[in-house]
């Protein structure tokens, strides 16, 4: 543990997921202080037309609780 799981939009290269996922370990590591052997990374791809009810609705309007970083605010 922790298990990461990352929805972004269909179409993203093998790549760039597998960038994303390296670079995501890295800052798990770095910041919850866990050894890289501990770590998993999924990326799911959600097609456009599915964004709002598969991912939107249910997960970021539904649960703004859980939200560290919300949609349209910067860092």
């Amino acid at each position: 543990m922790p298990h990461v799981i990352v929805k972004v939009r269909a179409g993203k290269s093998e790549e760039q997921k597998r960038k994303l996922a390296e670079a995501i370990t890295r800052d798990v590591v770095e910041h919850m202080d866990t050894g890289v052997d501990a770590v998993s990374v999924a990326i799911e791809e959600i097609e456009p037309e599915r964004w709002k009810d598969d991912v939107y609705t249910p997960e970021i309007m539904s649960a703004p609780e859980k939200l560290y970083k919300k949609p349209g605010y910067t860092l």
